[in-house]
């Protein structure tokens, strides 16, 4: 046979899994079929022979030129597109020249369609279904004479090019939306790049810079407007379609009063079953996968996420064409977190259908930008999106530990603990020898509760005087652990040292809702809209994509080298969170999240961090990854004898209860014949008589016991077995806690303060505190309407100047002329912050406090002119009373003795009885003196 017959082959096979009826011309049934394939086909003299004419019902449509393997594509289109001007005119035809076009090797194929303005050839995975070019047919205007259509085809291409003016902002009330500069770049440039024809797309927004309301917005628009027939839109947990999908059934429509949901069919597809009139499938990317390999998925590995997964497929199981979901199932595929799906394992998802790729992140790196032929459409980073306002910035706050810094060293003859990991049962342990370890065994290996009550009882003491002086409560607070075991023992001192009950801190991991346990979904939930929990502890679940917008406190007590998988760990914090929703999950009336604080206890901010990338070695994969990718069809030969030789240590120190668990859920089949039917089957070498294609299912037979999710469960659960070492004699001291050299705090404050103080210069003159305050010393009186005045034009935007922040940005320039940094404020202190500003004082005092010595010279100079008549014990009361009530209000009138705390005492009757005529002049001088 020769290559080009060969070719011929593999092209029918595809037309026919496709739904074509393929046949010769001498038994051609233009009618057999809707789509019907005549190879062979003669065409005017002096055009030769179409290797294949298309027919849809009943006319022609189109060619396929059939080229041998390896022969290159590119220079063939202009011998098809002759060949699809050769139809005999006697024959019908839906258009002349035929619209559609394919060069085909039966490995790759390219197609261009006539109905585009400008056609273009492009590659695509197999050949389109017969309905599909039915359906794009059915578009063709009626024809005029002979000449054919009359104007062009609206095609998605088409209308790509007409799209109408983006709405910015719509909606009213509780209800209205507005899109950021950002937002409104992305969805500009992304249409301009389709209307371009260019294939793929990369968006690069901050993390919290709101990506998902901006793809809902764009694909919105590509459905409504361009035509698009289906989107998917791929993630890598179940946890964050179900997040994506109720985003989408939330976004209310900028061209009518309907929902997304409403207007469309949105599915979170959680099993193999495509629903075909649906508009948007969300899906992890690990299902697609499996739904394209005709495997189902559990639940489980729904909920996995694909995190370095993609590194153990040097050379993964080829995707081939599913009749069951044909290549033009989507027009537009988006990845989220697009730097983790574009590696050759899930890379085959991307490029199976025949449609526009977008791709969304807010860490990429080389490969990324490499693999969306450097399209950038937007680039909106951290320091631009908290310079709009859209993010929030950060400060660093480093604890160290003696342990945590050193390690340490247990002296022989002292008890140890011992704990299981897996049933978490512990065993007293004398040491024989000394017992030493290095700090980047805590908490894998060796485990030091003191080293922990160390790091929480820095955060415990140092969160309000350090990092939130103005708060009564700790802020939300997020904390990354390095495994389950880690996590459990965090959340046990937290509620300890905090003395607060189990509502404070939640263990929030893929296994919180097992034996029964409340859901990861309802807890987050509940961290994100509910007071309780203050604090949540996870491993990596919250790490990507989850949004918890009250998040002000972010503590990493676990290292990470990726650089994306970091920013991305990091960015559960930048997010912006309105007033109003801070408020409801923290106490305290004028609180704003106005920055974030990382609080690294492990040095993750001072290491070197590389781009993610697909890993050289397995040797310091986890096991749980090595059984996934198995689980995947992976049959690598460094996959498999990596696992066979964990198997074979399992064996050593399993029980004879799980050995026989693992021959339960085997089928019959031991640890150590696991272990050998895999070193078997890479055993296979040139000498023994098997084509490739035996040798690789011998393979598949052997990994075949590891895609049930129990057996899988149960070795993971054996491995977990190794014990975990706890040092509860190394008492930790800590050695360091402050905030970073790195951190910009002196540039936050420093921006914060120019801010007012160039506020106050110009307004000098329009606000009436201003025109009072520069006026002194003259004694004109500061009512306190007036500072009110002046604190909500200090509010609004675009300053948002909180007078809790700008006494906190004061103590950090000018530390030594500042008081009461950690205080809460009053309105009046602003009276200071403006004498302050304005230098007629050289220190920053609580208004209260400058009332207080005001009150005590007032009293002295008093003592002096009274000749020997001092106040009485109760006068004395009284006038403290008065006192506090021009600290808190500037001053005081006859009027406000009818009200608290004065009324509860006697109010306006009992002063008159106390002080008599004196009252107005006592009154009179309190209110010149201290408010002074």
């Amino acid at each position: 046979m020769t290559p080009e017959a060969k070719a011929r082959v593999t092209i029918d096979a595809l037309l026919v899994a496709a739904g074509w009826h393929v046949c010769n011309v001498a038994n051609a049934n233009i009618h057999a079929s809707t789509g019907v394939a005549i190879r062979e086909f003669p065409l005017n003299n002096g055009f030769g022979f179409a290797d294949y004419m298309l027919y849809i019902n009943g006319k022609a449509c189109g060619i396929i030129e059939a080229k041998k393997q390896g022969a290159t594509l590119t220079g063939v289109e202009l011998q098809s597109g002759r060949y699809a001007q050769g139809l005999p005119t006697s024959l019908p035809a839906w258009h002349r020249p035929l619209p559609f076009v394919w060069e085909s090797t039966g490995v790759e194929t390219h197609f261009t369609n006539g109905l585009d303005p400008e056609p273009r050839a492009r590659s695509v995975f197999a050949f389109f279904r017969p309905e599909l070019l039915a359906q794009w047919l059915a578009l063709l205007p009626p024809a005029v004479g002979s000449q054919g259509v009359s104007e062009a085809p609206s095609t998605f291409l088409a209308r790509m090019r007409a799209m109408p003016k983006l709405v910015t902002e719509w909606g009213s009330g509780g209800a209205h939306y507005a899109l950021w500069p950002a937002q409104i770049g992305a969805i500009t440039n992304l249409e301009k790049s389709l209307a371009a024809n260019k294939p793929k797309a990369l968006i690069q927004m901050a993390t919290g810079s709101g990506k998902t309301f901006t793809s809902i917005g764009f694909i919105y628009r590509l459905i409504k407007f361009g035509g698009a027939r289906r989107v998917l839109f791929l993630v890598d947990r179940g946890n964050l379609a179900r997040q994506t999908k109720k985003e989408f059934d939330a976004y209310a429509s900028p061209y009518n009063n309907y929902k997304f949901g409403e207007e469309y069919i949105v599915q979170h597809l959680q099993s193999n079953q495509l629903d075909t009139s649906a508009r948007v499938v969300i899906c992890t990317i690990q299902r697609m996968f499996s739904m394209l390999k005709g495997r189902e998925l559990t639940e489980e590995a729904d909920e996995e996420s694909t995190e370095r997964i993609e590194g153990l497929f040097k050379d993964p199981e080829p995707i081939g064409y599913n009749p069951a979901i044909p290549i033009e199932s989507f027009d537009i595929v988006v990845t989220d977190e697009a730097h983790r799906s574009i590696y050759n394992l899930w890379r085959q998802v991307l490029e199976y259908f025949d449609a526009y790729l977008i791709g969304l992140t807010a860490t990429p790196n080389k490969q990324t930008f490499g693999f969306f032929n450097q399209n950038l459409v937007v680039e909106y980073g951290h320091a631009q999106a908290v310079a709009d306002g859209v993010n929030v910035n950060y400060d660093v706050y480093r604890i160290k530990t003696e342990v945590s810094e050193q390690g340490a060293k247990v002296d022989k003859g002292f008890w140890l603990e011992t704990q299981d990991k897996a049933t978490r049962r512990k065993t007293a342990w004398q040491l024989d020898d000394d017992f030493e370890y290095q700090p980047e065994e805590l908490d894998r290996a060796v485990q030091t509760p003191d080293q922990i009550r160390t790091v929480v009882r820095t955060l415990r003491d140092r969160w309000q005087p350090d990092m939130f002086p103005q708060r009564q409560e700790l802020p939300k607070t997020l904390i990354f652990a390095k495994d389950d075991n880690h996590a459990e023992k965090i959340v046990e001192i937290l509620r300890e040292e905090f003395g607060r009950g189990n509502e404070f801190a939640q263990k929030i991991t893929y296994r919180s809702a097992q034996g029964g346990g409340t859901s990861p979904e309802q807890l987050i939930k509940d961290f994100r809209t509910g007071y309780y929990p203050r604090v949540a502890v996870t491993v990596d679940m919250i790490a990507t994509g989850t949004d918890i917008k009250p998040v002000e406190i972010v503590v990493f007590m676990r290292s990470v080298k990726s650089r994306s998988f970091f920013e991305q760990m990091k960015g559960r914090g930048v997010r912006v969170c309105k007033d109003d929703d801070l408020r409801s999950v923290n106490p305290g009336e004028h609180i704003k999240k106005d920055h974030f604080v990382i609080v690294d206890c492990v040095g993750v901010c001072e290491r070197d961090k590389t781009d993610s990338r697909p890993m050289d070695t397995k040797k310091s994969v986890p096991l749980d990854k090595l059984l996934q990718a198995v689980s995947l069809g992976n049959v690598e030969d460094d996959v498999l004898s990596s696992i066979a030789a964990r198997l074979a240590r399992l064996d050593k120190d399993a029980s004879d209860a799980d050995r026989a668990k693992v021959v339960e859920l085997s089928g019959g089949k031991t640890l150590r014949e696991l272990a050998r039917g895999i070193v078997d089957a890479l055993a296979i070498d040139a000498t023994q008589d098997m084509s490739p294609a035996e040798a690789n299912q011998r393979l598949r037979d052997a990994t075949k016991p590891f895609a049930a999710p129990a057996l899988r469960e149960q070795l993971l659960k054996m491995k977990q077995k190794a014990d975990l070492v706890i040092d509860t004699v190394t008492q930790d001291s800590l050695l360091h806690a402050g905030f970073s050299e790195g951190s910009d705090r002196e540039g936050h404050a420093g921006a914060l303060v120019q801010s007012f103080e160039d506020f106050i210069k110009q307004h000098k003159d329009e606000i009436t505190a201003l025109q009072i305050l520069y006026s002194r010393p003259t004694r004109a009186p500061l009512k306190f309407e007036d500072v009110q005045a002046l604190a909500d034009a200090l509010h609004a935007p675009p300053l948002n100047i909180d007078e809790g922040a700008l006494w906190q940005a004061y103590a950090t320039l000018r530390k030594g002329a500042v008081k009461g940094a950690t205080q809460r404020r009053l309105l009046t202190d602003l009276v200071s912050l403006v004498r302050f500003a304005m230098q007629q004082t050289n220190e920053l005092v609580p208004y209260p406090e400058r009332v207080q010595a005001n009150f005590k010279a007032w009293l002295a100079q008093h003592q002096q002119t009274s000749n020997n008549n001092p106040f009485t014990t109760e006068q004395q009361h009284w006038l403290e009373m008065i006192r506090d009530h021009i600290a808190a209000n500037l001053g005081i009138e006859i009027d406000d003795f009818e009200y608290a705390p004065f009324n509860a005492q006697g109010g306006l009757g009992k002063v008159h009885q106390l002080f008599g005529a004196e009252l107005p002049k006592v009154i009179e001088e309190l209110n010149r003196e201290l408010a002074a």
